[in-house]
């Protein structure tokens, strides 16, 4: 990506507008939620100006514009993950939401006392305290995929945990403290060999890398839209069709029913079931945008540009001298570095860059279960998106030595 592209894209982000923000912005904690471009806060102020309205619902001219802004958000998610059908694609608040939505209705339903659950050490604590509460309400067994020397999953560990007595694996499409990747079509195959569920929590792999839930075979996937670009409040589950309707309904209420009679109900076919209530049809428009944004921008584009502000910022975080680096040692890495700066506790690190505008993510990032592996109660992290640049890092990297000047340890 040439530095002509970069700073064209950047005019799309109004948080570089600094008499609107109130002060100049660095803003490297997009593994967190990253900034939304003016196509889809336009997106979104278009629904609520001219076509807000119930879904499903009214036979008039808003009510039909609302269902058909939302379906055609479903349509548009079904096609950017190349699901066998729009109706694989349910809409929810965030991957949190649609990982509970599978514990819920899914893994509570099938699972029992002895079958086994396969997660990693790196997972956030949405795909790991789900799968605590699924456990102890079923009697299954939590199993744990460790690390290898250099922070990607290790295989071996893998293929000795999972057997027949594993009946879900959930894992991450990318750490979001390590950035490691692992290899998700491996474990899904070598899931399927002993016939366990699949579950991806993409929500820090969609932002960079294209998930083809077809051609991975996967049984669920989820993501959160902000993190994408998108508002807050709107997220996805895809699931097979097939998984889809071995599922009891997730909550109650209007849209999902197909009739109600005084002492029971019916319930309406995939999606709808899974929908109750109003939904963020504002939301799910702005994600359709947000898709079209980053397929317009070139998501391979934007994952080369982001892999090129990462390794950067590793190569000017060593030359420091007294930063600790933890970070997979794959090629195939997320564009985030988490580090520490010795001697220095992170929100310290985090306080003192924020005061030159240089935001950054720090704690155990819900991650206290990796962070506890790795001997660690806390890291830095920072994370890049598509508006950041090169000029953005060295600023970034410089200020740390700041960092170490104001807690009276020199540079």
């Amino acid at each position: 990506m040439e530095r002509f592209e970069v700073e064209r894209f950047r005019r799309d982000f109004a948080y570089l507008d600094e008499g609107g923000v109130g002060r100049k912005i660095l803003y490297l904690d997009n593994a967190a939620t990253t900034q939304k471009p003016k196509p889809v806060i336009e997106a979104l102020k278009n629904y609520y100006s001219y076509e807000n309205a119930n879904p499903h619902r009214g036979a008039h001219y808003l009510g039909i514009r609302a269902t058909q802004l939302y379906e055609a958000a479903r349509d548009r998610v079904g096609r950017f993950l190349n699901s066998a059908s729009c109706e694989e694609i349910i809409f929810v608040r965030n991957a949190t939401e649609g990982l509970n939505l599978i514990a819920t209705s899914y893994a509570l339903r099938h699972l029992k006392a002895g079958d086994e659950i396969l997660i990693s050490v790196m997972e956030h604590h949405s795909n790991l305290v789900t799968w605590q509460f699924v456990a102890q309400k079923t009697g299954a067994v939590l199993n744990y995929v460790y690390l290898d020397e250099g922070l990607n999953l290790d295989m071996e560990d893998f293929r000795r945990k999972l057997g027949p007595k594993t009946k879900l694996l959930s894992i991450t499409g990318a750490s979001n403290v390590i950035a490691t990747r692992p290899d998700l079509a491996e474990l899904v195959r070598e899931a399927k060999k002993v016939g366990a569920v699949t579950v991806i929590d993409a929500a820090q792999l969609i932002p960079h890398q294209r998930l083809d839930v077809q051609e991975l075979g996967c049984d669920f996937a989820v993501f959160s839209g902000h993190k994408i670009y998108a508002p807050m409040g709107i997220g996805v589950l895809y699931a097979k069709r097939e998984v889809l309707e071995k599922m009891s309904p997730y909550q109650y209420g209007g849209d999902m029913i197909e009739y109600v009679y005084e002492q029971e109900a019916t319930f309406a076919p995939v999606p709808a079931r899974f929908e109750a209530g109003t939904q963020n049809v504002g939301g799910a428009a702005a994600l359709h945008r947000a898709i079209d944004y980053v397929e317009e921008v070139g998501l391979e584009e934007i994952c080369r540009h982001e892999k090129e502000l990462a390794n950067y910022a590793c190569r000017r975080l060593k030359e420091l001298g007294f930063v600790d680096i933890y970070r997979s040692a794959s090629e195939d890495c997320s564009p985030l570095v988490a580090f520490n700066v010795r001697d220095v506790h992170s929100h310290d690190v985090s306080s003192i860059l924020d005061t030159y505008g240089i935001a950054i993510r720090t704690g155990h990032h819900c991650t206290m279960p990796l962070h506890k592996y790795l001997g660690l109660n806390a890291t830095c992290r920072a994370s890049f998106a598509l508006y950041n640049t090169l000029e953005e890092v060295d600023l970034f990297v410089e200020k740390l030595k700041e960092v170490r000047r104001v807690m009276g340890y020199g540079t």
